[in-house]
């Protein structure tokens, strides 16, 4: 996969509902930090590691969501990392719309896969 890529597909698996595509984008020894920093589903801020739970983190997420679109204001690579600006709008099974501008930045293991995902938006 090409690094300026990543993204767009990342996000697009989400929005489809495609938990085992988004899964395969990833390393086995991949983090995910969604948001940077200390949140209610992560309290260490140390981020999801590891295939198992990046997994549970999906079902987590999804199990609130009952939509989830975005769009990428701009995408910038730069040696095996790259950052996106986005904003998601996520429709929650109560109803409600929750809309969100953040920053992800990706980092590319050797292997073209995921090998983090830092994403920085307000918890």
């Amino acid at each position: 996969m090409e690094l300026k890529d990543i993204p767009a597909t990342s996000l697009a698996r989400v929005r489809a509902r495609d938990r085992e595509g988004w899964l395969a984008l990833f390393a086995d020894d991949a983090v995910v930090e969604d948001p940077v920093g200390p949140s209610d589903w992560d309290p260490d801020g140390e981020g999801q590691q590891g295939k198992a739970a990046i997994a549970a983190f999906y079902d987590m997420f999804s199990a609130f969501q009952d939509s989830f679109e975005y769009e990428i204001h701009q995408v910038e690579p730069r040696g095996c990392e790259v950052a996106a600006v986005v904003t998601l709008q996520i429709g929650m099974k109560d109803g409600t719309l929750g809309e969100n501008r953040l920053i992800n930045i990706y980092k590319q293991a050797p292997d073209g896969r995921i090998q983090s995902l830092r994403s920085f938006w307000n918890a």
